[in-house]
């Protein structure tokens, strides 16, 4: 039997929506804060904040906060790689790297993430492994429903606590 990989996870959907649609939805403030976040600031080096349609670049940093979570939970990082059209890749904290693939399959626009070098050790293997694992399981079931249907599935009571959804 295989060992399991704690240090990474891969997750995938489906979303009928373009690839040029879908890599907005990562790359401009309007687009995450459209099925992801409540707030995103993706702020070049040099010049500030970018506008809320203008797409990030590798260098640019970021700061992101979440509906159904206080100000404190602020989570900062920086575009590590994008190429304009189907890849996007960030640092995510302590939790490690994320990369997002956007490509053709059997016909269908999948949407692939890619979260690697998680640590290993118990807090990793539960809080980031398992956890992120599961919130990216429904921020691409979000994604998808806002780019299919329109219909955001976020919780954005910030008095309900433990919430799939938030």
């Amino acid at each position: 039997m295989k060992t399991y990989d704690w240090s990474r996870f891969v997750t995938r959907i489906n979303v009928h929506a373009s690839a040029e649609k879908l890599y907005r939805c990562w790359t401009t403030r309007e687009g995450i804060e459209s099925w992801f976040l409540r707030l995103s600031e993706y702020k070049h080096p040099q010049d500030g904040l970018r506008d809320p349609n203008e797409p990030v670049q590798p260098g640019d940093t970021y700061r992101w906060l979440w509906y159904g979570w206080d100000d404190d939970t602020v989570e900062h990082g920086a575009i590590l790689d994008c190429n304009g059209k189907d890849f996007f890749k960030f640092s995510f904290g302590k939790a490690g790297d994320c990369s997002v693939n956007i490509h053709q399959e059997e016909g269908e626009t999948i949407v692939e993430l890619v979260q690697e070098h998680i640590p290993t050790d118990e807090q990793g293997m539960h809080y980031w492994h398992l956890g992120c694992k599961t919130g990216w399981t429904f921020y691409l079931a979000n994604l998808k429903s806002i780019c299919e249907g329109g219909i955001d599935l976020r919780n954005r009571n910030l008095l309900l606590k433990n919430m799939v959804n938030a």
